[in-house]
């Protein structure tokens, strides 16, 4: 398979395709897009089912594997696609993948100049430093290893204040006092460079690595730089719950935990005594009326236990934003564990929320497929939450194409030293 996608020439060459590739705990799910200007088409869909010990808490702990896996969610795809894509972002995920926006404020010696792209270059390497810095500490503190390598996989502006006024674009500007935000994500070398090595095995080329809920962000907010975009993100997947907060069009910052769907298939497997396989299949029919009232009373008891260490994960990890004066009232789920239904009524109807600073009960809801900004899906195949994860990557991906490209403007020429 790997040598036919080296030497196999598709008759659509002049066409540009990418591969967005989600390497979850659960499943492998690989998307095929053709990109036509400034639209993004899916036109193959593939999915593999992971075993048990190819993934730990979001990140790779088995290449051999999940290269088994990818192949055959790809192959999946590209069959359905009738094209062969060369290039490739994937998703990371895990909690050491530390995303969070920093503020830096530079006071101007040259008030009356107006601000170029030399000295935004200058204000945003020196908010990139401190970021590196502070996840570098983090990490080094939560695995006990102080040589800990880190490398920025995204960063994206928030946004940008000259005494005290918001601009879109800063080129151009006069002011004394310059308050820039930037998001950051950092993750260890270690996980890079299995995915690195995932890539390569694929006869692949890596254009980017996404921190996945920084994905979801971009899949919702498109390609608007004016956007007003408010809301909670929570990816739960099958090995780790991703959290984004976006505000105003801006990514506020991210957060993982290491509970998932299969944090729930675990503790029903215990308490009714059952194979991890069997515990699955009931997790997922927990809502059908068939099953008997007493073996209910025990699945809902189990799934109960793990919904309670889960919502506090939730509230601990909101709880870090200490930078937002309020948090925005409207969540929105995606991934594969959020298919559960307790899990979203108790998200809808307990009072986890109570110490957090809402300024109402939050509303709960899936984002579906055609939330996504500008992807459209050819196939049919996508039908509901469980792909968004893998459509932000795709979105990720043309960025990243696009920034690649010349730059024209001097918005451009900033935007491009934000690219990793």
């Amino acid at each position: 398979m790997v040598l036919d996608r080296l030497f196999k020439k598709t008759d659509k060459d002049e066409h540009q395709y990418l591969v967005g590739l989600d390497i979850g705990t659960e499943y492998i799910k690989a998307l095929i897009a053709e990109i036509k200007d400034d639209d993004i088409e899916i036109i193959g869909v593939g999915r593999a089912q992971q075993n048990l010990g190819d993934m730990h808490q979001g990140a790779i702990a088995d290449i051999a594997g999940v290269v088994t896996n990818c192949e055959a969610a790809l192959t999946e795809a590209e069959d359905k696609a009738g094209v062969q894509a060369k290039q490739v972002i994937i998703g990371i995920a895990g909690e050491l993948v530390k995303g969070v926006t920093n503020t830096i404020r530079y006071r101007r010696p040259q008030p009356d100049k107006p601000l170029d792209v030399a000295e935004m270059e200058f204000i945003i390497e020196k908010v990139q430093e401190r970021a590196q810095g502070k996840a570098q500490a983090q990490i080094a503190l939560e695995t006990g290893n102080e040589d800990v390598e880190v490398k920025l996989v995204n960063s994206a502006l928030v946004s940008i204040h000259i005494d005290g006024y918001k601009v879109s674009n800063p080129i151009g500007f006069q002011g004394r006092d310059v308050a820039v935000q930037i998001y950051t994500a950092f993750a260890p070398m270690v996980h890079i460079g299995a995915l690195e090595k995932v890539a390569d095995e694929l006869a692949l080329e890596l254009i980017a690595v996404a921190a996945e809920p920084f994905a979801v962000s971009r899949s919702v907010l498109g390609t608007d730089a004016n956007s007003n975009f408010t809301a909670i993100l929570i990816d739960c997947g099958g090995g780790t719950t991703d959290i984004a907060v976006v505000n105003d069009g801006g990514v506020e910052g991210t957060k993982m935990f290491g509970i998932g769907g299969r944090s729930f298939t675990r503790m029903i497997a215990t308490d009714l005594d059952l194979g991890y396989k069997e515990a699955e299949k009931l997790k997922v029919n927990a809502d059908k009326e068939y099953i008997k009232p007493t073996l209910k009373r025990k699945l809902d008891g189990a799934i109960d236990k793990t919904l309670e260490v889960w919502l506090s994960g939730v509230e601990l990890a909101l709880g870090d934003f200490d930078s937002v004066d309020h948090l925005p009232n409207r969540i929105l789920l995606c991934g594969g564990g959020a298919s559960l239904q307790q899990l979203v009524d108790a998200l809808a109807n307990q009072p986890w929320y109570k110490e957090l600073p809402f300024t109402k009960k939050p509303t709960i809801q899936h984002i579906k497929p055609s939330d996504v900004i500008g992807i459209t899906d050819t196939t049919g195949d996508i039908t509901d939450h469980t792909f968004i994860t893998v459509m932000g990557l795709l979105r990720v991906g043309y960025d990243t194409m696009v920034s690649n490209q010349d730059a024209h403007g001097l918005m451009d020429k900033v935007n491009r030293l934000l690219k990793i």
